[in-house]
């Protein structure tokens, strides 16, 4: 069987696909794109049993997909921390691990699955998840120094600040790029003392385009809620996602929206629930056509212009 290995462009899916690929090298095609970029298992040939692996991708937004493709005589296994949709399928080709817990994702998953093999790249992944707490608990476990524990966590954000963009021309690397350029370092460790030219590009950029993302005031702050509007150009639509995690970190009690104009028509959104109550920002992006996410980070890929007012409306609601 051909194998495919499918995954989001993000820290998560990544750095979960680092560690199986560490323990399990296989000669794969790889499916990603962008980090919102979700419905990838369409793009896979449907004339042949395949040999599938998916990961940090939601089966709900790829159920049509799967079903035709197991119909179809593939093998999947499938790994993520995302709302599933109502059922599982219900066959033995498909195998799932799958947990929407706040404080879990699909890295740390394969973390366990592999039995804490490449540990230091399923931390690394919480941090770029903005699972602080969790992943500072794990390094504190595993008996980093503090020096080695703030390495994992600038590491983790800039892979996933890596993975956002409305199109994969505003990236620093396309996220297979990335993931081919980590594979050599069974441990990230190793990567932050050596410093390849990929790792200083994606620190560099993501400092400058943060300072850009923290000049911009908010267009509506309560005591539920803030939300920033940033203007449609590269940086900010590479820097929204983190730009939410940073500013959520700083406002625990108040859940964070970044809007980006996306094109003249829409908006793109992410959407962060505050740290103190990690839930909801899953329900309030289902509420508008193509929103989707998990409890604590979700997004809307393309909202109205005209329903912004409505948006902003119903973020301050969800969390009063």
């Amino acid at each position: 069987m051909r194998a495919y290995d499918v995954f989001n462009g993000d820290a998560d899916g990544i750095c979960a696909l680092l560690q199986l690929r560490l323990a399990e090298p296989r000669d794969s095609e790889l499916i990603t794109g962008v980090k919102r970029d979700i419905a990838l298992l369409r793009q896979l040939p449907l004339d042949q049993p395949l040999n599938i692996t998916a990961l940090d991708i939601s089966l709900e937004k790829n159920r049509e997909a799967v079903d035709k493709l197991i119909a179809g005589g593939s093998k999947i296994f499938y790994c993520d921390h995302h709302h599933p949709g109502d059922s599982l399928p219900e066959h033995p080709a498909f195998q799932a691990l799958i947990d929407t817990q706040p404080t879990i994702c699909t890295s740390l998953l394969i973390d366990q699955h592999l039995g804490h093999r490449f540990h230091n790249w399923a931390i690394a992944a919480a941090f770029g998840d903005n699972l602080n707490a969790v992943a500072e608990s794990l390094a504190h476990a595993a008996g980093l120094s503090e020096a080695q524990t703030l390495g994992l966590q600038q590491l983790g954000i800039c892979i996933n600040y890596n993975g956002y963009g409305s199109q994969l021309d505003d990236l620093h690397f396309h996220p297979a790029e990335l993931f081919r350029a980590l594979l050599p370092y069974p441990d990230p460790l190793q990567l932050l003392e050596e410093r390849p030219l990929a790792w200083q590009q994606l620190s560099e950029g993501y400092s400058e385009d943060m300072q850009r993302g923290l000049q911009c005031s908010p267009v509506h702050q309560s005591r539920s809620a803030i939300a920033i509007v940033l203007p449609d150009q590269p940086w900010s639509r590479r820097v929204s996602g983190v730009l939410g995690n940073e500013l959520a970190n700083r406002n625990p009690d108040q859940a964070c929206a970044v809007i980006t104009e996306a094109d003249p028509a829409n908006w793109v959104i992410s959407i962060r629930a505050p740290l103190n109550n990690r839930s909801g920002a899953d329900e309030l992006a289902r509420q508008f056509p193509t929103g989707g996410g998990r409890k604590a980070a979700a997004g809307i890929n393309a909202l109205p212009k005209d329903q912004l007012d409505h948006f902003v409306q119903a973020l301050d609601a969800h969390w009063q």
